[in-house]
Order: C-alpha cells, then structure tokens, then sequence
C-alpha cells in the first residue's frame, strides 16, 4: 500500500500542476492594443505630426511588446527595440486595419 502511494502521490501532483498551467493560459484572441493604440500607430504610420499622446501610445505599445529604454545602458540595443517593433507591427496588422488613421 505504501509503494502505490509512493508511485501515485508524484503522478497526481504533476497532473494537477499541468492542468494548472493550461487553465491559466491567455487566450491568443486577446487583443494586444488598445482602439487608441490603433488609431495612433496609424496616424503615425500615415505621416500624421507626432504629438506626445501619440508617442505615449507607440511607447506603451513597445513596452508591452517587450521594450524597456529605462536601462542607461542596453547591450542590446537597437535589437531590441527592433525585436519590439516587429511585433507592435504584427500586432497592427492583425488588430488594426478596421482601424481609421486620425
């Protein structure tokens, strides 16, 4: 009896923590910009004249794609700005063509 608990009890914690892991997953249908987002990154994509709430926007939008200017010094830069661009570009493109340049 001792033996099948030592078996069973490692088994059925690690069926937990994995169901665990996939309940706790984020839907990939999430939309990753804000409307206002979309309407700022297009703008700016347009030409439109910068303006520091559009630039709040771009920056809020590479932060949350993984950019962080805050260090003083970034061995990785420009990579990684770059990297984060890339994906705010991804994202445009999937989440923002309804939206209207402004």
């Amino acid at each position: 009896m001792e033996n099948l608990l030592e078996k069973w009890l490692p088994l059925s914690a690690l069926a937990l923590l994995l169901a665990g892991c996939a309940a706790g997953s984020s839907p990939q249908s999430e939309a990753h910009l804000s409307t206002s987002q979309c309407r700022d990154l297009a703008a700016l994509r347009n030409n439109a004249p910068p303006t520091a709430e559009r630039n709040r926007s771009e920056l809020a939008a590479l932060r949350k794609a993984g950019y962080d200017p805050s260090p003083w010094f970034d061995p990785h830069y420009p990579e990684d700005l770059q990297a984060a661009q890339r994906q705010v570009d991804s994202w445009f493109q999937a989440e923002c063509q309804q939206a209207p340049p402004a």
